[in-house]
């Protein structure tokens, strides 16, 4: 049985879709907080159970019967650690033969302040006695893709990244490579740094956007305070303002880039070239 938490958010519906490729439904469970957001996944055959980071009971009962467990880092960050922690400890008591933990690139290195609560799990993880596997993801591409619509509509695209190289990838890579290890072998107690196979910095990001679209789009660097500011002041929370701020510092002095190839040797298949998930986005 292999259970994936996080099961109907973006990353983790991937996943779902990548094993069941080669997996029999009925031996994926797909761990939820809201189990009726999952009906579209019941309907192929995947078991759903509810699993609230921040309710021990519904893990424990979520796990029972688990070989292999995908814990996807909750979304709240702030509340990582205590969740991941109460996760753990339901995958201690249900026996669980392997946990895979989607941390972030680098993790014990990065200049990113999202590594802080990644290393705390990692630590957890470690003193816990589970045999494990570290899935440190980079960015994912989609992050910036995200931000084309204004791009295009201003011509401009902002960020705090200066010249550093980004090694991101499309979410269909880090979901294949998840999936990868899920269902083979030899991965227990191995650390792998996952990127894309090719890098870019923002500048070159928007000069990709601007020779798809047509359109005259340039790169403006901020320092990252001005560029948490301009975030909050079209909308973005405080909160998320400031991480997607330090993410683009943490960005210009290496945080974000990796040239190991990890990734699609884990994927076994080359990963996604940003030009493609901007090529997707503008359409």
């Amino acid at each position: 049985m292999i259970t994936v938490t996080g099961a109907t958010g973006q990353l983790g519906r991937l996943v779902i879709t990548e094993l069941l490729k080669s997996v029999p439904a009925a031996d994926i469970t797909a761990a939820v907080r809201s189990p009726e957001k999952a009906a579209d996944l019941a309907a192929l055959g995947v078991q759903v159970k509810q699993a609230d980071y921040s309710r021990p009971d519904t893990l424990e009962a979520a796990f029972a019967g688990t070989d292999q467990l995908l814990l996807i880092s909750s979304s709240e960050v702030g509340q990582r650690a205590a969740q991941h922690a109460n996760v753990i400890a339901a995958a201690q008591k249900a026996g669980v033969g392997l946990l895979a933990y989607t941390s972030i690139l680098h993790a014990d290195t990065t200049p990113l302040g999202l590594g802080e609560e990644h290393r705390t799990t990692e630590a957890m993880l470690r003193e816990s006695g589970l045999p494990y596997v570290l899935l440190r993801n980079g960015w994912y591409t989609e992050n910036y893709a995200a931000s084309i619509p204004a791009a295009l509509q201003h011509g401009v695209f902002t960020g705090a990244a200066g010249d550093g190289r980004i090694s991101s990838a499309a979410r269909a890579d880090y979901a294949a490579a998840a999936a990868a290890v899920l269902t083979t072998t030899g991965h227990e107690g191995k650390t792998y740094e996952l990127g894309g196979d090719d890098s870019y910095t923002l500048t070159e990001f928007a000069a990709a956007i601007a020779r798809q679209s047509g359109k005259d789009v340039r790169y403006q660097n901020l320092s990252e305070a001005d560029f948490a500011t301009l975030l909050q002041q079209v909308g973005l929370p405080e909160g998320l303002a400031l991480m997607l701020a330090d993410s683009d510092a943490g960005a210009a002095k290496g945080g974000l880039y990796d040239d190991s190839h990890t990734l699609s040797h884990l994927s076994g298949h080359p990963t996604t070239p940003f030009a493609e998930v901007i090529k997707a986005a503008l359409s």
